[in-house]
C-alpha cells in the first residue's frame, strides 16, 4: 500500500487525497486532486436540508467538480477513485462537552448510570504490613437496558487479569462494547484511569457510529486508506479509532499543520500556535518536537492518555461581552453559531465579532452571505452598531456617576468603546501564551506566533505587540489548518507498559528488555498498515520519578547518547535530572529514580508532500478598496488586498486588510506584510508596544490589569506546584498565591483555597507593622502564628517583598501559603483533635527571616521546626527535609512572582501599576456595594427593614451569633457578631483573620459574577467581632481546628442571615494518620446545600477549601492502608424542592500500627435547610476492630489503630431548600 505521493506531487495512480476536520460549526476539506492541484471547500458540519453527512458531501463536491460529471447525492461515492482520506473529528469532544454520548444520561457530571462493585481488591505487598492476612502474591507487569461497560479495578496497571476476566464475562453477558482501564492507559492512579475508561465505553460507540455512518456514503471503500487523527498529533486506522484517544482530535491537526509549516530546523525559533475560533482559543508551542502531557481535564473528566499539550481559553469570535461594575468583561459565554453575534441577524448578543464589524476590521461584501433567518442576508453593520451605541451609553452613564459630569473627561465614542473589548480579548488570549512559555522558563518575546483558525488573523499583530513578538506567520491554508494538518502528519502506533523497577545498574536489562519488546510491537503494528521498515522510527520513554514523590516525567533519551552506566537505549538519568532542573529548577541529589512506565512511540511517515510554489511579480499589490478601519486614536485609511491575487515577494504596509476565502487578516500599523515563495504571509512587527497609559482611571485598561494581576498569582500557583515535593501541596494543591500592595492589601489571588485569602492579607499587614523598615531587599519572612493573620500553625506563609530601583520600602508583595503535612506537634499529621494549647500544634512562626540578605536560613530553620519537641508531650517536625523542600518552593514561587511584577512596572511604570491596583481594589468595593444596596432594597420591601440575622451552634454548644445591617443608600453593612460564645477550651476557635477570610468569601460568592476579590470586598463592611471570643481567641489559644471547621461555621450562619441557600456539610472532615517517621493528612468531601435553583452537589468539597483528594492508588502505595470503600452516602441530603447534596462514605483499613486523628464537625447539629428545605444528615465516624466491634469516635479524637482496623467516616450531607413539591420564588 502506497503510503506517498509521486515526487512531481501528483498522487499515485491518479486519485484524489482528502484532509478532512470535521468542526462542530464547520467542516473544512483539503483536497489534492490527480493533476496535482488543490482545493478547499468549508461547508456547515450540520445541514440536513442540504446533506446526511458534511465530510461525505465535501468529497462529492470536490470529485464532481474536478471529474466535470454530475455525482448524484442520492449515489454512493465511488472511493475506489480516492487513494486516501484522512479525518479530524470532533464528535467525540462534542459528546463530552454536551454529554451526548452512549447512552443520554439524566445527571451532568457523571458519565456512567450505575457502578457495580466487585468482591474482590489487589493490594500492594508492604514489608512492614501486619494486616495478618495470608493472601496468594502475584507479579504483575506493575432494569433499563445497557450496552456499555467500562471496568476498572486498581492496581490493573500492574496486575490486570481480574480486569480482563470482567471484560470477558461482560462480552458473554451481551454488552456490545468493553472498555477495560488497562488497555485504555495502564498508569498509576485509579480515579483518573477510571475515568478514562468511562469516557472511552461513553464516547468510542459515538465514534464507531460516526465512522459507520460516514463509511455508508462509499463504495469500495476496502481501496481507500481511511485514517482518524488522534489527540496525540498521529493518525490510526479507522478500527483502531477510540474515544479517549479521539479528544483532541481537530486541535491536534492544526498544531500538527503549524508545526511543520512554521517552524524551520536552521533557525530552530520555537513557534507559538494561534487558533482562534468562535468559542475558544487554543494556544501551543512548538519547538522541533511535539510536547505531550498524559493527564488533563476537558469539561470536567480527567482523562489519562497522550495528547498535545493545548491549553484553552473561553475568548474567541462569539465570546458576548459585558460591562459589569466598571469593568469590561468577554466571555466566557459565547453566543455560538445559532443565534450568533448581533451581526448575524438571528436576535444573538453583542460579541467580539460584532466589534470587529463596528471598527471595520471585517467587510460584509468579502463574507459569506449565510446570515439571518433565511440564511442568505451578509453580516448586519447596523445592528451592530445598534447594539454598540446602547452599550456605549451604559458606559457612560456609569462613567459620569463615579466621576462627575465635571472630570474633563468627555463620554467614549461606540468606537472606543469596541477597541476596548478587542483589547480585553486580546489580553485574555495572550494570558495562557505567558502561562506557555514564562512558566517554564522561556522567553515570549523570543517566539514567533503562528496564526490559524477563521478569527485569528484579526488580532494576530496586537497580540504580538502585547507579547513583545516580532514575527506572525499566516498560512495561505490558516483558515483550515486543522484539515491541512490532517495531510501532513504521520501514522503513529504507541505501546506502553507498566513498571516499578529503579533506574539503577542492575535493573538496566529488564528495562531495556522492555523497550525492546514494545519497540517490536511498534514495528509490527506499523508495517501491517503498510510500512517498510525504512519509514518506521521509534522513540523510546520512561515515565520516571524520585522515589518518595507522585510527579513523574515523561523522558525520552533522544540527545542523550548511552554510557557505560545507562540503559543501552540511552542516557535516561541524564534526560530525567535536565527535564526535572528545567521543569522544577532543582534536583534531589541521592534520592532513587523510579521507573513507573516504559513507552514506545513508533511513527510511520506518509511523507507527503504538499508543498506548493507561488509565481513571483515585479510590480506593485493592486488593491481592491480603500477603507476606513479603527486602531488606537482613531480611524486610518486602509487598502484591502485579497490573498488569491498577491504573488510571492509582494509586500504591504499596515494599515492594511487581507481577504482570503476562509478567513480576514488584519495588518495594523507599523507592521509589513510579506506574501512567501509558497504563498503564506510573514508579518513583522516594526515596533514593540509602548503604553501611554495614564494614572487615571480608565475602564478599558481597568479589565486589562485585571487580567494581568491574576495571571501573576495563577503563574506563581504553578510553580509552587511544580517544585514542591509534597502531596499536600503538589496533589492536593493545598496552597495559595497572591499579590499584596504596599499596604498589605490584597490585589489579586488565584482561585485557590478560600480560607487563606482574607487571612493572608492579615499575614502582611502584621509583618508591616511589626517589622516596619527592618524588612530590605534580599528577604524572605516566615509566617504562621493565629495573632499574625495565620489561619492554623501547618499553614505556612512565605512573604517576600517587591523592591523597585529608587524606592527605599516595598512597592508590592507577593505570598504563597501552603499547608504543610507535619510540623511537629502532639500527634503525626499536626492536625491534633484534642489540643488545649497553640504550643501542642507544632512549630510556630511569628516573623521569621527564612532568607535574610539573600541567605537562606537554613540552621535557624530547622531548630525552629524542632523546637515543639521541647513542650511535654509534643516532639518537632517528623519530616524536616519535606519541610525544607516545600518551602524552598514557596521561595520560588515567589521569586516568579517579583519577576513578573518587575515587568509589569517596566512596561506601564510603577506608578501606573500601583494607581491600577487601586482601581481594581476599589471596582471590587463597588461591586459588594451595589450586591448589597439590592438585598437592602429586597429586604426593606419583604420586611420593612433591612437587617439580617441568623445564628447555629458548633457540636460542643458553642453559639455562633451574626446580625447584618445595611446602610441602603451608601451599600454598606455591620457584620456583628456579638453574641458569639466564648473561646473554648479546645481547638475550634477561628483566629479573626480566618473569619474574615469567611466573610470576604461569602461576599464574592453574593455578588453573583466574576469580580477581582480582593481587599476592596470588604471595604464596604465594617465586621464586629468580640475580643476573647471563639472567632478572635488570645494568643495562645488552640486553632488548629478553627481553620478547617469553624470557618465553614461562619460561611453557613452569613449564607444563612442572606437566606440565599442551605447549609453545606459545615466541615472540611480532617483525617491523619501516622506514626513517628510520617504522617498524612487529607480532608474529605460531603454534601452541598441546594438553592433557590439548584440541587446541592453530591461528594464535593464546598466554601473554605477546594483542595484535591489523594488518588487511592498513590494513597495505597506510599502509606500503609487500603482504601477499603469510598462511595457517596446515598439519601443523606436533606430532602426539598431542591435537594441537598449527599456527603460519602469512605473506610481506611490499616496495615500496621498507627495513630488516627480525626477533626470533624456537624455530628451534633445537622445542616440547615431552607424554606422548608430539610436539613441534611449528620456525619459519623466509627472504628470496627476485626472481631466485627464497632465504636462510635465522636467528633474529634485521637486513638491508636492496629493491622485489620477499619476507619468508617460518613461525612454529613447538604440541606435541602423549599418544600417538596413547591415552586420556590427566587
Amino acid at each position: 500500500m502506497s503510503q506517498s505521493a509521486n515526487g512531481d506531487g501528483t498522487p499515485d495512480n491518479g486519485r484524489f487525497q482528502f484532509a478532512i476536520d470535521r468542526g462542530g460549526t464547520f467542516t473544512d476539506v483539503w483536497a489534492r486532486c490527480p493533476d496535482g492541484s488543490t482545493k478547499v471547500l468549508k461547508l456547515l458540519s450540520e445541514d440536513p436540508l442540504n446533506y446526511r453527512d458534511a465530510p461525505t458531501e465535501g468529497i462529492r463536491r470536490i470529485m464532481e467538480e474536478t471529474v466535470g460529471t454530475e455525482m448524484p447525492k442520492t449515489e454512493l461515492i465511488d472511493s475506489s477513485q480516492i487513494e486516501w482520506i484522512r479525518m479530524g473529528t470532533t464528535v467525540a469532544t462534542n459528546a463530552l462537552l454536551e454529554r451526548k454520548g452512549e447512552r443520554k444520561i439524566t445527571t451532568p457530571d457523571l458519565l456512567y448510570e450505575e457502578v457495580v462493585e466487585v468482591e474482590e481488591r489487589v493490594v500492594l505487598k508492604q514489608a512492614k504490613c501486619r494486616l495478618g492476612k495470608t493472601c496468594p502474591v502475584e507479579t504483575g507487569v506493575t432494569g433499563e437496558e445497557i450496552y456499555q461497560m467500562a471496568v476498572y479495578l486498581k492496581k490493573t496497571q500492574s496486575y490486570a487479569k481480574h480486569e480482563e476476566e470482567v471484560g470477558e464475562l461482560a462480552l458473554e453477558m451481551g454488552f456490545t462494547h468493553v472498555s477495560l482501564s488497562s488497555k485504555a492507559m495502564p498508569m498509576v492512579k485509579v480515579v483518573p484511569r477510571g475515568f478514562t475508561a468511562c469516557a472511552d465505553a461513553y464516547l468510542t460507540p459515538c465514534i464507531k457510529k460516526y465512522v459507520k455512518n460516514f463509511t455508508a456514503g462509499f463504495k469500495h471503500l476496502e481501496k481507500t486508506n481511511l485514517l482518524f487523527m488522534q489527540s496525540d498529533g498521529g493518525l490510526t486506522p479507522m478500527h483502531k479509532f477510540s474515544g479517549s484517544r479521539a479528544i483532541l482530535s481537530g486541535p491536534a491537526g492544526g498544531v500538527v499543520g503549524y508545526a511543520t509549516t512554521s517552524y524551520e530546523k536552521e533557525t530552530a525559533q520555537p513557534v507559538i500556535g494561534f487558533d482562534m475560533g468562535g468559542t475558544s482559543t487554543d494556544v501551543s508551542r512548538y519547538a522541533g518536537s511535539y510536547e505531550h502531557v498524559f493527564e488533563t481535564t476537558t469539561a470536567g473528566v480527567t482523562i489519562q492518555a497522550p495528547q498535545l499539550d493545548i491549553s484553552t481559553v473561553a475568548a474567541g469570535g462569539g465570546s458576548q461581552l459585558f460591562f459589569r461594575s466598571g469593568l469590561f468583561v468577554v466571555g466566557p459565554q459565547s453566543a455560538g453559531a445559532h443565534p450568533g453575534p448581533v451581526c448575524y441577524k438571528k436576535g444573538g448578543p453583542l460579541a467580539v465579532t460584532d466589534a470587529n464589524l463596528v471598527l471595520g476590521r471585517l467587510i460584509p461584501d468579502y463574507f459569506p452571505h449565510i446570515f439571518g433567518e433565511t440564511e442568505d442576508q451578509p453580516l448586519d453593520l447596523a445592528q451592530a452598531q445598534a447594539a454598540f451605541t446602547q452599550l456605549t451609553q451604559q458606559v457612560n452613564e456609569f462613567a459620569r456617576a463615579q466621576t462627575g459630569a465635571d472630570s474633563g473627561k468627555g463620554p467614549m465614542t461606540v468606537e472606543q468603546v469596541a477597541m476596548g473589548f478587542i483589547q480585553v480579548a486580546n489580553e485574555a488570549m495572550c494570558r495562557p501564551i505567558r502561562s506557555l512559555t514564562q512558566e517554564r522558563g522561556h522567553d515570549t518575546s523570543r517566539h514567533a506566533l503562528t496564526c490559524f483558525g477563521g478569527a485569528g488573523g484579526q488580532h494576530a499583530c496586537a497580540i504580538a505587540r502585547s507579547l513583545g513578538i516580532k514575527t506572525v506567520f499566516i498560512h495561505k491554508y490558516a483558515g483550515i489548518m486543522s484539515a491541512y494538518g490532517m495531510a501532513l502528519a504521520s501514522v503513529v502506533h504507541e505501546a506502553q507498559q507498566p513498571c516499578a523497577l529503579k533506574y539503577q545498574t542492575d535493573c538496566f536489562q529488564l528495562l531495556d528488555d522492555m523497550i525492546s519488546t514494545l519497540t517490536t510491537e511498534c514495528f509490527q503494528e506499523l508495517e501491517e498498515e503498510g510500512f517498510n521498515r525504512s519509514q518506521i522510527s521509534v522513540e523510546p520513554f520512561l515515565h520516571m520519578r524520585y522515589e518518595g514523590t507522585d510527579c513523574a516525567l515523561m523522558c525520552s533519551s533522544k540527545d542523550y547518547n548511552a554510557t557505560g552506566n545507562s540503559s543501552q537505549h540511552g542516557d535516561f538519568e541524564q534526560a530525567f535530572l535536565d527535564k526535572y532542573l528545567r521543569d522544577f529548577g532543582f534536583v534531589i541529589p541521592g534520592r532513587a529514580i523510579i521507573v513507573d512506565d516504559v513507552r514506545v512511540r513508533g511513527v510511520g511517515d506518509t511523507d507527503i508532500d504538499t508543498r506548493t510554489s507561488l509565481s513571483s511579480s515585479d510590480t506593485q499589490p493592486e488593491s481592491e478598496q480603500e477603507r476606513d478601519v479603527y486602531f488606537d486614536g482613531g480611524y486610518q485609511k486602509s487598502r484591502v488586498y485579497l490573498l488569491e491575487k498577491l504573488s510571492a515577494g509582494h509586500t504591504l504596509q499596515g494599515p492594511a486588510i487581507i481577504i482570503d476565502k476562509n478567513s480576514t487578516i488584519l495588518v495594523e500599523p507599523n507592521c509589513e506584510a510579506e506574501i512567501t515563495s509558497s504563498g503564506d504571509i510573514r508579518i513583522t512587527i516594526a515596533s514593540v508596544h509602548v503604553s501611554d497609559v495614564s494614572c487615571e482611571l480608565d475602564t478599558i485598561q481597568l479589565s486589562i490589569f485585571s487580567h494581568r494581576f491574576m495571571s501573576i498569582a495563577e503563574q506563581m500557583g504553578r510553580v509552587l506546584q511544580k517544585t514542591s515535593i509534597s502531596t499536600n501541596i503538589k496533589e492536593r494543591l493545598d496552597f495559595s498565591c497572591a499579590l499584596f500592595g504596599p499596604d498589605g492589601g490584597l490585589v489579586a489571588n488565584a482561585p485557590h483555597i478560600p480560607v487563606h485569602l482574607g487571612a493572608m492579607q492579615e499575614t502582611v499587614q502584621y509583618q508591616i507593622r511589626s517589622l516596619g523598615e527592618k524588612i530590605q531587599r534580599g528577604d524572605v519572612l516566615l509566617s504562621n502564628h493565629p495573632c499574625a493573620g495565620g489561619s492554623h500553625l501547618p499553614d505556612l506563609t512565605v512573604i517576600t517583598p517587591v523592591f523597585h530601583q529608587g524606592v527605599e520600602t516595598p512597592v508590592f508583595f507577593v505570598v504563597s501559603r501552603g499547608h504543610h503535612s507535619e510540623i511537629g506537634g502532639i500527634t503525626p499529621g499536626s492536625m491534633p483533635p484534642h489540643s488545649k494549647s497553640i504550643f501542642e500544634e507544632g512549630a510556630v512562626f511569628k516573623s521569621f527571616f527564612l532568607v535574610k540578605h539573600g541567605e537562606w536560613m537554613e540552621k535557624d530553620l530547622i531548630a525552629a521546626l524542632e523546637a515543639p519537641g521541647e513542650y511535654p508531650g509534643s516532639c518537632g517536625s517528623r519530616n524536616i527535609s519535606e519541610n525544607l523542600s516545600d518551602l524552598k518552593a514557596q521561595v520560588a514561587a515567589n521569586q516568579k512572582g517579583i519577576r513578573l511584577v518587575e515587568e509589569l512596572i517596566c512596561e506601564y511604570s510603577l506608578p501606573v501599576v500601583q494607581a491600577y491596583m487601586s482601581h481594581i481594589q476599589s471596582n471590587a468595593e463597588l461591586a459588594v456595594r451595589e450586591m448589597l444596596k439590592e438585598i437592602a432594597h429586597r429586604k426593606r420591601r419583604e420586611t420593612g427593614v433591612a437587617r439580617l440575622s441568623a445564628t447555629d451552634c458548633l457540636d460542643d454548644g458553642t453559639r455562633m451569633c451574626l446580625n447584618i445591617t445595611i446602610d441602603e443608600t451608601q451599600g454598606s453593612a455591620l457584620f456583628d457578631f456579638t453574641g458569639t460564645g466564648y473561646e473554648v477550651y479546645g481547638n475550634c476557635n477561628a483566629p479573626r483573620a480566618v473569619t474574615l477570610s469567611a466573610v470576604i468569601y461569602s461576599l464574592r460568592c453574593m455578588v453573583g459574577y466574576d469580580v477581582p476579590l480582593n481587599q476592596g470586598c470588604l471595604a464596604p463592611v465594617k465586621v464586629i467581632i468580640p475580643k476573647g471570643s471563639i472567632l478572635d481567641p488570645s494568643d495562645t489559644a488552640a486553632v488548629v481546628g478553627g481553620n478547617v471547621l469553624t470557618s465553614q461555621r461562619v460561611v453557613d450562619v452569613v449564607l444563612k442571615a442572606f437566606a440565599v441557600c442551605a447549609a453545606s456539610q459545615g466541615c472540611m472532615n480532617n483525617v491523619t494518620f501516622g506514626d513517628d517517621n510520617f504522617g498524612y493528612y487529607e480532608t474529605v468531601a460531603g454534601g452541598a446545600g441546594a438553592g433557590p435553583t439548584w440541587h446541592g452537589k453530591s461528594g464535593i468539597h464546598t466554601h473554605m477549601t477546594n483542595t484535591r483528594m489523594t488518588d487511592p492508588e498513590i494513597v495505597e502505595r506510599r502509606y500503609p492502608v487500603v482504601v477499603q470503600r469510598f462511595s457517596l452516602r446515598l439519601g443523606s441530603g436533606g430532602e426539598g424542592r431542591y435537594r441537598g447534596g449527599d456527603g460519602v462514605v469512605r473506610e481506611l483499613l490499616f496495615r500496621k500500627p498507627l495513630v488516627l486523628s480525626i477533626l470533624t464537625e456537624r455530628r451534633v447539629f445537622p445542616p440547615y435547610g431552607l424554606r422548608g428545605g430539610q436539613p441534611g444528615k449528620t456525619g459519623q465516624n466509627l472504628l470496627i476492630h476485626p472481631d466485627g466491634r464497632c465504636i462510635y469516635l465522636g467528633s474529634k479524637v485521637s486513638v491508636p489503630v492496629e493491622p485489620g482496623d477499619v476507619f468508617q467516616l460518613m461525612t454529613p450531607g447538604g440541606g435541602g431548600y423549599g418544600e417538596v413539591n413547591t415552586v420556590v420564588s427566587v
